[in-house]
């Protein structure tokens, strides 16, 4: 049984008893419960991850192997003077030397920060700065354009390890032969339960990215989430679509189907409806864990599209990220055969908190019930639409139907244990003994949550969160520019799409290409997924009386809503998600 104080809580502690724990009570570490209890056991020899590379060939790796393999890779850690507690970077694509860099951080008890190879390098420098990496793990392609123009303000990088050619070239080290010079070998040494094992970054409206901490405990989430929520068994054949550089890519593409033993599929390529369909028939598929904006770009396909394959190895789809709009649920059972099932989680929250869960009836729209273990409530708002806290304490809606903002009472094992160097924020998330979420939901009188919008400004596009300041920040580094104001806009297949709207300076004149030049900045520093896709110029953004651009106003200015009326502005952008053609 897994040690800790965790353990004693009730009703986590039956989830504590379905791992192993180190041996002779060493605690827990999640890179045990992943790979070596099962490298040690009867499922040595079964498919862990099979990879499907970009001209469609597949590679694997068993049980065995990936013990093997991540534990060169946290003997070469240990070679370099990395410690338990420094920080791991990864800006990779979904190679496998991403998961081999992944678990075997954890097995040194180094602490593994992943990264979105997708972004531009001052959100790479940011996130490398502010994470304290010692060491990032990349490729020649990605180094030269992510964080080459950036290495200089990067003092505490001491080592950049290369997969494939090229390492020399930028002062680097060749991962593929530090791994081969490396033991097969490693114990993992006791680890705390309660020692830091992840550090995700995530956006927030101001201020810079936020490091949400979380520890070697979560593994107890994922495993029970990976049950109770994907109804995970060990001859599924699972396949979750997210990036690694994203927590989903780590909590649910990395270790949740790993700790139950499954065959866990990677695809390098992009998304496209025939390669997918393709994936789900010919990797006998049985669960799917995608994002909403896919099954949009997928439904937009057409069914046809489906039409030529088997896809009858599939027992459940799930989504993540966004909202997921009652009409791809629905369309799920109508192509894909099953309907597709809600989850809703947060970065902070490390794991699936609410779903509609396998034996539950899908209604299309909802996110689902709290999953056993979590206790959610929603939470009366004040002016600002946040929770209203007086004295320190909420008040609790209990009608139904009644919009507040999702709160979750804290316990679960893999909640966030702080923000990296910003403790004051963190803080800052609880008030009278809850999480607040930020989000903005109801509650039927069945006890199903539905999804009203963010309390916050945070932008979600494509499952992505984005923080406006990051993005106004870098708009107002080029000289015409005096201010910037940046919002999410509905978009048929994203969900949401960056719009900035920025003031100019005194003389300068707006055009056409002073609008590329600024779209092309914002590429180039903040990379594609991030900079917005839309510029408008306006003299007279609105602002408090503090001078802080007030985004509410912008977004309601632009869906052309009352700008004082905030609910009416939470139900139109529901709607205005849907595809103009299904309104």
């Amino acid at each position: 049984m897994a040690t800790g104080l965790a353990a004693a809580r009730s009703p986590w502690a039956d989830a504590w008893d379905r791992l192993d724990g180190l041996p002779d009570g060493g605690g827990t570490n999640i890179a045990h419960e992943a790979v070596d209890r099962h490298a040690a056991g009867p499922r040595r020899d079964h498919v862990a991850v099979r990879w499907v590379h970009r001209d469609g060939t597949t590679s694997e790796a068993t049980y065995a192997a990936l013990a093997a393999t991540t534990a060169r890779f946290a003997n070469v850690l240990r070679g370099l003077g990395v410690r338990p507690g420094e920080r791991v970077a990864t800006l990779l694509p979904r190679v496998p030397e991403m998961m081999v860099a992944a678990l075997g951080t954890l097995k040194a008890r180094s602490v593994l920060c992943p990264l979105f190879s997708a972004f531009g390098p001052e959100p790479v420098r940011q996130r490398l700065e502010r994470g304290d990496a010692v060491v990032l793990v990349t490729t020649r392609a990605l180094y030269d354009r992510k964080v080459a123009p950036v290495r200089d303000r990067l003092p505490a990088l001491r080592h950049v390890l290369v997969v494939g050619d090229g390492a020399d070239a930028i002062g680097g080290q060749d991962l593929r032969v530090l791994l081969d010079a490396a033991s097969p070998v490693f114990a993992i040494e006791p680890t705390d339960p309660e020692e830091t094992a992840l550090l995700h970054f995530t956006s927030g409206t101001t201020g810079a990215p936020k490091g949400a901490v979380h520890v070697h405990a979560a593994v107890v989430a994922h495993h029970e989430t990976g049950r109770s929520a994907l109804d995970l068994h060990p001859d599924d054949v699972f396949w979750c679509t997210a990036d690694p550089g994203w927590v989903t890519g780590t909590s649910y593409g990395i270790i949740a189907p790993l700790t139950h033993g499954v065959t866990s599929i990677v695809d390098e390529g992009d998304l496209d409806a025939d390669r997918w369909y393709r994936i789900l028939q010919d990797q006998g598929v049985t669960v799917w864990y995608t994002a909403p904006t896919a099954l949009r770009m997928l439904r937009r396909a057409g069914a046809e599209a489906a039409a030529p394959y088997d896809l009858r190895r599939l027992r459940l789809v799930a989504s993540v990220g966004e909202p997921l709009d009652p009409e791809v649920a629905t369309w799920g059972q109508e192509v894909l055969g099953v309907p597709v099932r809600d989850t809703w989680w947060q970065t902070e929250t490390g794991s699936i908190m609410i779903a509609t869960r396998p034996a539950d009836p899908v209604r299309p729209g909802s996110m689902g019930r709290p999953l056993p273990g979590v206790e959610a409530a929603l939470l009366r708002r004040g002016p600002d639409g946040r929770a209203a806290v007086h004295d320190g304490t909420v008040e609790v809606l209990d009608e139904p139907d009644e919009v507040g903002e999702l709160a979750l009472l804290p316990g679960w094992p893999s909640i966030f244990r702080g923000y990296l160097h910003d403790v004051e924020r963190w803080e800052r998330c609880f008030a009278g003994g809850w999480y607040l979420t930020g989000d903005l939901a109801r509650r039927d009188a069945d006890g199903a949550y539905w999804f009203v919008g963010r309390a916050d400004d945070v932008i979600t596009s494509a499952g992505h969160l984005i923080g406006p300041f990051e993005v106004e920040s870098a708009l107002t580094e080029h000289p015409a520019v005096v201010e910037a104001g940046v919002i999410g806009i509905p978009d048929p297949v994203a969900g949401e799409v960056v719009k900035a709207f920025v003031t100019l300076r005194s003389g300068v004149e707006p055009s056409e290409d002073l609008r590329r030049e600024l779209l092309g900045l914002a590429r180039r520093r903040l990379g594609p997924a991030v900079a917005p896709r839309h510029v408008a110029f306006d003299q007279h953004l609105p602002h408090t009386r503090s001078g802080k651009v007030v985004r509410r106003l912008l977004r309601a200015r632009e869906l052309g809503l009352p700008e004082g009326d905030t609910s009416s502005l939470e139900g139109a952008v529901g709607t205005a998600l849907d595809p103009p053609e299904e309104r």
